[in-house]
């Protein structure tokens, strides 16, 4: 750098820096004010006459440089305080070569750079603070607004030219607001939240933080203000529905008081409510019957409640199970027979199903599997109430009422000539269908109340329904039907190990908790807003992930799942798996 040596040094003396200018051996020729008052620290038994004509190095020591691209710097400590000198080559007046050299405090960079940096922070904190979503309010101990953000006026609708550098105690409003938050915090020394309503009617959540000096006390106080209109508007929501829960499981939970034993109907739905109507009117007609449903839905049950309700329930009811019984000894079981009939015989005879339930009802169940051959001599019972033993030569009068119940489709039997139309005929005469407990849902609760009342009395336990437990029973299909509830509630008693029943303790449920992909694969089944496509891809990257621990490498995991390597590392690559 080569300038006039006077505005060099003039430029140096107006910004008030120290410097002082060398001749060609480094001697000092002058110095400025702001240099002479700096080695008049250092040295105060000298003055500036004393520094002129000494070499620079006497009073700086040694100068170590500083290599830098475009600039030559020093640096030295003289009694314990470091500087920075940086020379520059000037031109006097008169023609001589000089040196200028400026001088800079080590200390002075350090806090000027220190103070830049604070300055520099501080306008990024209140940047943050003013992008914050919620509202920020800060105060002094004394509740004085120090500082406030835009969200705070829009969450607290308060305008901010309405309360910056004003006290909180001057915003109170016995409307909207109240009390001041800053006041209680002042006062209780900790954080407070509290709920308010601001003038548009909507919630917010206003938290106050007290902040701390060295001292313990109060130095300022942070406002934080949320709206929180929608979480109480659903707050509010969830409080009424699990109101209309307790009401909904208070109502159905108790069973009607139809008693405990193990036949009992309940009639919640309407097509029970249907059938159990029809049942009763029949009841005291005698007629023979015949009950259609599938396995499980209670044909036995109404059968014995038409029994129960006719002018025969002080005599026998006995059920005949014709599928369970072998079609060569349906005859033998039913009607009876002699001594000596056949091999095998009791010595002394046997009285048959029918004739035992003499003057009472004969409930024969899955008639559908009753052998051809056997059929006609059914029919003939049923129309001419004559019994003959196997093996016997006279015939007996017997005064017994037929049901019959079947999940088949008699009908269609009939058409394939397994079934005699006749016979169908004859047993046909009432038909009594019972629907399927898929098909009557607002029975399922009061039906699982029952049996949980009934197993908890027989094993000791005293578990409790819970409201998901029972959605879950509602959305099963049930193939089973109430018998296949029936056993469900008797598994979970005797088996869980809660004591409010969940649907985890459902026994289809439990298979999923050893399995996590078959978990997944239940709970995204129950996920009612997941797309197909969303679901697919969720499990498959479950399976790729569960692979991947077991599998060192890509060309192992394309064996272990059977496709190929490619399709394993841009499905990878695509659910971000590395």
């Amino acid at each position: 750098m080569v300038q006039s040596g006077k505005s060099v040094f003039e430029e140096k003396e107006t910004k008030s820096a120290p410097v002082i200018t060398l001749d060609h051996e480094i001697k000092i020729i002058r110095m400025n004010q702001a240099a002479a008052d700096l080695f008049s620290q250092i040295y105060p038994d000298k003055t500036e006459v004393d520094f002129h004509g000494t070499k620079l190095c006497k009073l700086t020591g040694k100068l170590h440089r500083i290599e830098t691209e475009n600039d030559l710097i020093y640096t030295f400590s003289v009694r314990d305080r470091a500087f920075y000198a940086i020379p520059f080559h000037s031109i006097s007046d008169t023609g001589k070569a000089f040196w200028a050299i400026l001088l800079i405090n080590k200390e002075n960079e350090k806090i000027n750079k220190r103070t830049a940096y604070h300055a520099d922070l501080s306008k990024h904190f209140e940047e943050i603070l003013e992008g914050s979503f919620d509202g920020i309010l800060v105060t002094d101990k004394e509740g004085k607004v120090l500082f406030v953000n835009s969200s705070y006026e829009r969450v607290a609708e308060i305008k901010k030219s309405e309360i910056e550098g004003r006290y909180m105690r001057d915003l109170i409003n016995p409307v909207w607001m109240p009390e001041s938050v800053a006041h209680i915090v002042a006062k209780e020394q900790t954080v407070v939240s509290k709920r308010q309503v601001v003038k548009s009617g909507r919630h917010i959540m206003v938290t106050g933080r007290p902040i701390f000096n060295q001292n313990g006390e109060i130095k300022m106080i942070v406002i934080n203000a949320r709206d929180i209109t929608e979480i109480y508007n659903l707050t509010e929501e969830l409080q009424r529905v699990r109101k209309n829960e307790r009401e909904y499981m208070s109502r159905f939970s108790s069973p009607p008081a139809t008693g405990d034993s193990e036949d009992t109907l309940l009639a919640i739905s309407e097509g029970m409510k249907q059938v159990l109507s029809l049942a009763g009117k029949v009841a005291n007609f005698n007629t023979t019957i015949l009950i259609l449903g599938e396995s499980g839905v209670g044909k036995e049950e109404v059968a014995k409640y038409i029994h129960q309700h006719s002018m025969r329930k002080e005599k026998p009811f006995i059920t005949v199970n014709c599928g369970a019984i072998p079609g060569n000894l349906l005859e033998s079981e039913l009607f009876g027979y002699e001594r000596g009939a056949f091999t095998g015989a009791m010595q002394n005879g046997k009285v048959g199903l029918i004739e035992a339930a003499d003057g009472g009802t004969v409930f024969l169940d899955e008639v559908g599997e009753m052998p051809l051959d056997f059929q006609v001599k059914l029919l003939r019972f049923i129309q001419s109430k004559e019994i003959r033993r196997v093996g016997a030569i006279d015939s007996k009068i017997i005064d017994v009422r037929v049901l019959a119940a079947t999940n088949r489709s008699l009908a269609d039997m009939v058409e394939e000539g397994s079934f005699r139309e006749d016979l169908y005929y004859r047993l046909n005469v009432v038909q009594i269908e019972i629907p399927p407990l898929r098909k009557r849902t607002d029975a399922i609760l009061p039906l699982v109340a029952m049996f949980l009342k009934r197993y908890n009395k027989k094993y000791g336990q005293e578990k409790v329904l819970t409201y998901d437990i029972v959605k879950e029973m509602e959305r099963f299909s049930w193939p089973g039907n109430v018998r296949q509830l029936k056993n469900i509630v008797e598994n979970m008693v005797i088996v869980s190990n809660n004591e409010y029943l969940e649907p985890e303790d459902l026994p289809w449920n439990a298979q999923y908790k050893s399995d996590p992909i078959r978990k997944v694969i239940h709970c995204l089944a129950d996920n009612e807003d997941l797309g197909l496509n969303e679901a697919i891809e969720e499990l498959e990257r479950l399976v790729l992930e569960k692979a991947k621990l077991t599998c060192g490498t890509t060309r192992k995991i394309a064996e272990k799942l059977k496709v190929n390597q490619s399709t394993i590392v841009r499905k990878m690559q695509k659910y971000h798996i590395e």
